[in-house]
């Protein structure tokens, strides 16, 4: 599953290049609980396709009632001069009642009509290069600009123009093609993850069967090299093999990937980073960004588990959220090794 803005965005695109009449809905403000974060876009087209959400459903339903349903064509051209409009939802709390909005939650959404196909085009191609993008609309006439911007940034309205931020997708970069990266693959692919898995080893490349996952057979320091992690990257070591391992966590120590990390125990992890410091000249504040055990504490003991303790933990990490110690595997394992007596407690 693809980066739900460029899916939104491409589906706009195509709708407006076929001559398709088009809204385009974009959250701009919530008070109280919301159901989809302030940012969050939505394309609806003439016919009463949808693509994208601003809530969990009810609005998107009104939304097809009043511009397809109730006025068909002409519901589209309902602002003649191109600028966009401004609507709340959940205003009082039969309105949030009747929307499914939270209790006492509002939304205000922005809707442009009829975005240009070839503004749209252009920003989905920047956006597939793996470029950042920053798109401006003005509110008096709908004029829309469109830049490189250098860092993400949260959606910002004014009485003028409201300015939107729209990213590459988000990156993973899997060393190992065992079991668990299928899983994890899996997960991060519905999670909006572009997905590399890397692996030289041809007896597990063999079996590999994720659709949607690009798989490499070059050396993982190579492929950590060739992927360039960014701040939207990832980069997850599963192999247990410090010949395949070590190297390419050091290449992504050396990057902006907000998630650098491999599996293993407790002793495991202390013997990587004792080898990285005795045979790369690395120090402790080298290895400062390097995680492991990685993953949050859930009791996880399959494979399929330890892969949602994994993917929750990156989705934490990317979403700005800092976790509690007791969810912390290390920090439990050592609980539970003091408990027991014995300090041979695995994962």
């Amino acid at each position: 599953m693809e980066n739900l803005d460029v899916t939104v965005l491409r589906a706009l695109r195509d709708w407006r290049a076929s001559g398709h009449r088009a809204l385009m809905a974009t959250v701009v403000r919530t008070w109280g609980s919301s159901p989809r974060p302030v940012g969050s876009i939505m394309g609806l087209a003439d016919s009463g396709a949808v693509v994208g959400s601003v809530s969990g459903g009810c609005i998107e339903d009104d939304l097809i009632a009043r511009y397809t349903q109730q006025a068909a064509a002409d519901a589209l051209a309902a602002s003649p001069d191109g600028a966009p409009r401004f609507v709340k939802y959940g205003i009082t709390a039969d309105e949030a009642h009747r929307f499914g909005l939270p209790c006492g939650g509002t939304l205000e959404l922005l809707l442009e009509f009829d975005p240009d196909a070839a503004q749209l085009a252009e920003l989905v191609r920047a956006l597939e290069s793996g470029r950042l993008m920053r798109r401006s609309i003005a509110l008096a006439h709908g004029q829309i600009t469109q830049s490189p911007a250098q860092a993400p940034a949260a959606l910002a309205v004014d009485g003028t123009q409201l300015t939107n931020t729209f990213g590459p997708e988000y990156r993973m970069l899997i060393i190992g093609a065992g079991q668990m990266s299928e899983y994890l693959a899996t997960m991060a692919l519905f999670s909006g993850f572009a997905v590399t898995v890397c692996d030289p080893r041809e007896e597990y490349r063999g079996a590999w069967s994720v659709a949607g996952a690009q798989l490499t057979a070059d050396m993982p320091d190579d492929v950590v090299q060739a992927f360039a992690p960014d701040r939207r990257s990832c980069v997850i070591a599963l192999t247990h093999d410090p010949k395949l391992d070590d190297l390419a966590l050091l290449e992504a120590l050396n990057t902006e990937a907000f998630y650098v990390g491999a599996i293993g125990s407790r002793r495991n992890n202390a013997a990587r980073r004792q080898r990285m410091v005795e045979h790369f000249d690395r120090t402790e504040a080298d290895l400062a960004r390097l995680r492991g055990p990685i993953g949050i504490y859930i009791g996880s003991k399959t494979p399929p588990e330890i892969a949602v303790s994994i993917m929750a933990e990156v989705l934490a990490v990317k979403n700005g959220v800092a976790l509690p110690r007791d969810v912390d595997v290390a920090h439990v394992k050592d609980l539970q090794a003091a408990a027991s007596g014995s300090g041979c407690v695995v994962r």
